[in-house]
């Protein structure tokens, strides 16, 4: 390993020759109390920012152990340094000069959820920390400014890491109020299926947002206040008591009038899969881990998806056992999402009406005496939902403003009153009582049969793929992008480019027409466990910020690839 001496005598040599010249800082150097290692650098200013790493001994960074000692409070370390070092490198950005991107200093950008990350790693054997950002080499045209780059890499960078990454320059009490965090909100995810719950938010949270483009708590907003029939109290390893309303599981149906909630509470709890920020007003909405939103879709592909139980009979006679197409229609899609979405394992679906197909959700009383159930091939999600959970364990959450068709199967129904959850479970069975569903019951459908079997597609062949990150929006992968702008529970675009990274991973190495999708994933999800995310990348130099998506996200991007072979 170089020193830091030789960097800066290189540096010194290369100065004023054509920006190719900076390929040769590419290595490791040893600075004091941690290790810069240059791992890729752009071909020219204009171009994407170099990528470098910071590297600290265990014994240096010095973080107590009962700071990372569950993997929550690992992750909510990293996330913390992240964004710490995040503010720093932002006030130190475009303090060197140049064309193009010199000067900057960037890392990943946190939201309010706390992600499992490659911008910040932390070892839990050895505390060894690992912090990957991007920075632009300068230079004036194309021709290197090295003294530009030795005020980056000598004064601006050294003063970011040593006020981040070394836990004698942090607040200690700030640290450790993080990872007391951490486990309380493992500890009420750990407590729901021992309570027969599938969510849970507490009393005086923030649910409503800013704005419709902001994820930031509203501010004024009516804090969240339990029903008396719904209201738990837990009891938490450092918050201690802690009460608010615990959702059962079952079929939970929210209503109300409109601009009163309903959409607010079940985005909450839609995103409660997360663990969120102090300060963010959801800290304490905690959702089953495996719970996925679901809703229509248009134009959606599908491939070999066992749609049975919800669409049979069709007039074509195409076979919905194993069903295809290129262009789904909202009620075709979300049949198909929801059985997806059993195939990923989730054990609580959340369903809002105002994104569903009607004809998906409810048939009214009318409807079904002019056009009989025998002429119509689609089983409404009614019809199943009790189904679901009874013979499946599939909770539900619904929200419904216009259909009272759900009274009738409904465990518990909530009102939303200006913010205000009511249970209304009572009064709403005693309405529905005079208005009977006039339906035959159903005879159970069959399990979805989950053996589909991918094999690669030629587009993964060789080491050059093209893959762009498009946001949360999708992922580009060659000349296909996989739109994943209605997958609601993604929070960071780096999420998708990891279901990037994940997908070629697969083609090349786990799709071999053996494997169930499944299988796939549940190897997949093992590397990450074992490896991390940097996995994904095969060992190429500058490991891109990728963010870690849950196993129903991977699902939810295979299942969208219209270039899956099965």
């Amino acid at each position: 390993m170089q020193t830091s001496n030789d960097l800066k005598n290189l540096l010194a040599r290369i100065d004023r020759r054509g920006y190719p010249a900076y390929k040769d800082t590419r290595g490791s150097y040893q600075f004091p109390g941690y290790v810069l290692s240059i791992d890729h650098v752009q071909g020219d200013p204009f171009a994407a920012p170099s990528k470098v790493s910071i590297h600290v001994g265990g014994r240096q960074a010095a973080f107590p152990k009962e700071l990372y000692r569950l993997p929550c409070q690992r992750i909510a370390l990293q996330d913390a340094l992240t964004r710490r070092f995040g503010r720093l490198a932002d006030q130190a950005s475009f303090q060197a000069k140049g064309s193009g991107h010199s000067g900057l200093i960037s890392i990943s950008r946190c939201g309010q959820e706390v992600l499992e990350r490659t911008a910040c790693q932390l070892d839990p054997s050895t505390g060894n920390i690992t912090l990957r950002l991007e920075v632009g080499f300068p230079a004036n045209g194309r021709t290197i400014n090295a003294r530009e780059l030795e005020k980056i890499l000598f004064d601006l960078l050294p003063r970011c890491v040593e006020s981040s990454l070394f836990c004698r320059n942090l607040d200690k009490s700030r640290l450790q109020a993080i990872a007391d965090l951490a486990e309380d909100q493992q500890a009420i995810r750990d407590l729901l299926p021992q309570l027969g719950l599938c969510a849970f938010v507490a009393d005086g949270s923030i649910l409503p947002r800013s704005s419709g483009v902001s994820s930031l708590p509203m501010k004024d907003a009516v804090p969240f206040r339990s029903p008396q029939e719904l209201s738990v109290t837990l009891d938490l390893p450092h918050r201690g008591k802690l009460t608010g309303m615990g959702i059962r599981r079952g079929v939970t149906l929210i209503v109300g009038g409109g601009y009163h909630g309903k959409s607010t509470l079940l985005k909450a709890l839609e995103l409660g899969v997360y663990n969120h920020i102090a300060g963010d007003g959801r800290e304490y909405v905690i959702t089953d881990e495996s719970a996925v939103k679901i809703r229509s879709e248009d134009g959606r592909s599908i491939r070999r998806t066992d749609i049975s139980m919800f669409i049979s009979d069709l007039p074509n006679g195409k076979d919905t056992t194993a069903f295809s197409t290129e262009d789904a229609s909202g009620s075709t899609s979300q049949a198909a999402n929801v059985v997806e979405a059993l195939e990923a394992d989730a054990s609580l679906l959340l369903i809002d009406e105002d994104t569903s197909a009607t004809n998906f959700m409810v048939r009214d009383e009318l409807m079904q005496r002019v056009i009989h159930r025998d002429m119509e091939p689609i089983t409404p999600f009614l019809d199943r939902v009790r189904e679901l959970y009874e013979q499946d364990g599939v909770s539900t959450i619904l929200v419904a403003g216009s259909s009272g068709a759900y009274f009738h199967v409904a465990d518990t129904i909530l009102q939303m009153d200006r913010y205000v959850p009511k249970d209304i479970t009572a009064l709403a069975k005693r309405e529905a009582a005079a208005f009977p569903v006039n339906t035959t019951p159903l005879p159970p459908a069959p399990l979805p049969s989950f053996e589909r079997r991918p094999t690669p597609s030629p587009e993964f062949r060789g080491e050059r793929i093209k893959l762009k990150s498009l946001g949360r929006d999708g992922v580009s992968i060659n000349r296909e992008t996989i739109d994943l702008r209605y997958v609601e529970q993604l929070r960071d675009g780096e999420q998708s480019a990891a279901l990037g990274y994940a997908m070629v991973y697969t083609q090349q190495r786990l799709m071999d027409g053996h494997r169930t999708l499944r299988q796939i994933v549940a190897e997949l999800e093992a590397l990450l466990d074992r490896n991390g995310l940097e996995a994904l990348c095969g060992g190429r130099s500058g490991v891109p910020f990728l963010a870690r998506p849950r196993k129903q996200e991977l699902f939810a991007c295979f299942n969208r690839y219209r270039g899956l072979r099965l």
